[in-house]
Order: C-alpha cells, then structure tokens, then sequence
C-alpha cells in the first residue's frame, strides 16, 4: 500500500533540527533510539523494554504471529539470532571451562602450565617448544589458562560483567565466535611482536575483545559511550603501567574484538548472516596469516 503524505507512518526517515530522526509514532519527537527489531526510531513514550534495548509497539504486538510468518515474528536479537531463554549460558560454559583448567593447574603444576602456555619459540639449545615449532594449540590454550587467583578472579569477574549482555545482543554462536576470535587475535598478536621466548596466559585478551565489543554495541545503540570509554581508558592504562602484563593480549584481543563485533552489529539486514560470516572468516585469515609470517621469521 503506498503512503499517503502526512500518514502516522511517513515520519519513520523524518528528521529534525538537531539531525535525529522523529518518532515514527510521534512526529513532533526526535529521538536516538531505534527499535532493536525493526530499527523505527522511537520515542520514550513508545520504548518496550527487551532483553537487548527497546522494542516498537508494532512489534511487540507481532510478537504473537498473527498475520505473519512463525519466521518473521520470531524475536531476533540485534544480530539476527534467535532470542535465547537463558542468555548467559555461553558465559557460564566460558568460565567453567577456564575455572576447570585452573583446578588443574593447581593440580598438575609447572608442567601443565608449560605445555598449554603461550609460547613462541624456546631459545637454542633447549627443548623445541612453542607456536613455531607446530603448537599452535597454545594459541587456543593459553586463553583458558590461569597460575594465580587474583589473575582468574579479575578476568572471571570481567566475563561475568561484560559477557551476558553480549549474548545477549548477538546470540549464542555470535558470541562465542567473537570470544575465541579475541582471544586468538590476543595471542596471535602476542607471538609477532613479543619475546618468543616469553611466556603469557590467560583469557585476557578475549576480555579486552569482549570489552571492545561492549562499546561497538553501546554506540549501534545509540547508548551514553562516557562509561564504557572510561573504563576502556582506566584498563589500557592498567595495561601499560602494571609490571608483567601481556600489552600485546590486549591490543590484539581488542582489535578483534571490536571489528568482528562492527560487522556483526552494522550487517545489513537483507544479508546479515553472509556479512557476518565473512567478517568471522576475514578476522580469522588475518590470525592465520600473522602466525604464519611470523613462524616463517623464526624458523627461516
């Protein structure tokens, strides 16, 4: 049905003064909330709250199937996956994959942490050890691994804190994609520009990711970036200043973390699922290719 000028739907691209788009309900009323469904803008007087952001009365009323689709009135998160009943299931799997590991640990010792650790390449003379002499598991491994409480019981507390309102937002495959993608760029990072000899662990650098996927996230949503921008500032700065600290985890966690979120959050809705498979595909050849070129000056 075409619209008829000065219809109560017309106004969903209308603009205002200040640039924001009107209510598509309320014309006289610019806004910066979208609904998280359809992305009409919104007012407050229109804002149903949802697991992730708002939802239109349009589609909160759809939401029972009438006149529809079972597709198209299934509930959708921001990035087109299917609304989970518990959105923290990924995030507690995560931290009892790495609580578990850290019991052993405790258990086993120095030679679990030297076998699974993040290591480039041992110094000669020693046992060939490391990423460059075919163990790239370590690239996966060392994510979930931990030597002291407090190193655990910050990045637990960090993944509880950031990781369910991502699930949330993305849906479970999303969201562990985006983990093991930051955790991996995190280390892959690591092994090109720090110490081969060095050795690192831990899951911060899928937090660090995870925390660069909360501001992409904040900022698709139209959402105050003032807390999440102070507490970026206040752990980069923790990052660089505190003694034994793998900066290179953190950039290259963050890095991946906040480009793979981008496309999951900006694909265009026609072909979302292509857009974000090929930005999970690109960020991972880009982990593979660094690992590669680095392995190659190593042992060259």
């Amino acid at each position: 049905m075409d619209q008829v000028p000065g219809s109560p739907q017309e106004p969903k691209d209308a603009r205002g003064g200040d640039g924001l788009p009107a209510c598509y309900r309320h014309p006289d009323r610019t806004t910066g909330i979208h609904c998280t469904r359809c992305e009409k803008p919104i007012c407050p007087d229109c804002m149903v709250s949802a697991s992730v952001g708002f939802h239109c009365p349009d589609c909160v009323r759809s939401g029972g199937g009438t006149g529809r689709s079972a597709t198209a009135t299934q509930p959708r998160t921001l990035a087109g996956s299917a609304i989970a009943a518990n959105p923290r299931l990924i995030t507690l799997i995560l931290m009892g994959l790495n609580v578990a590991v850290f019991i052993a640990v405790r258990a086993e010792g120095a030679r679990l942490l030297s076998e699974l650790g993040m290591l480039g390449r041992t110094p000669p003379g020693y046992l060939p050890q490391g990423v460059a002499e075919g163990e790239w598991y370590r690239l996966v491994t060392a994510m979930f691994l931990h030597q002291e409480i407090p190193h655990i019981a910050f990045n637990m507390l960090s993944l509880w804190w950031l990781g369910p309102p991502l699930e949330a937002a993305l849906g479970r495959l999303r969201f562990t994609a985006l983990y093991m993608l930051s955790g991996l760029g995190g280390s892959a990072l690591t092994y090109l520009v720090a110490d081969p000899a060095g050795f690192s662990l831990g899951a911060s650098g899928a937090i660090f990711g995870l925390l660069g996927a909360t501001a992409v996230l904040m900022r698709r949503l139209r959402y105050d970036m003032k807390p999440v921008l102070i507490l970026l500032g206040l752990n980069l700065v923790f990052t660089f200043t505190w003694p034994n600290i793998s900066w290179q985890a953190h950039i290259g966690g963050l890095v991946v973390g906040a480009a793979v979120a981008y496309g999951m959050v900006h694909a265009p809705r026609g072909r979302r699922n292509l857009v974000q498979a090929a930005t999970c595909a690109v960020a991972l050849l880009a982990i593979v290719a660094v690992v590669w070129v680095r392995t190659l000056q190593l042992v060259g």
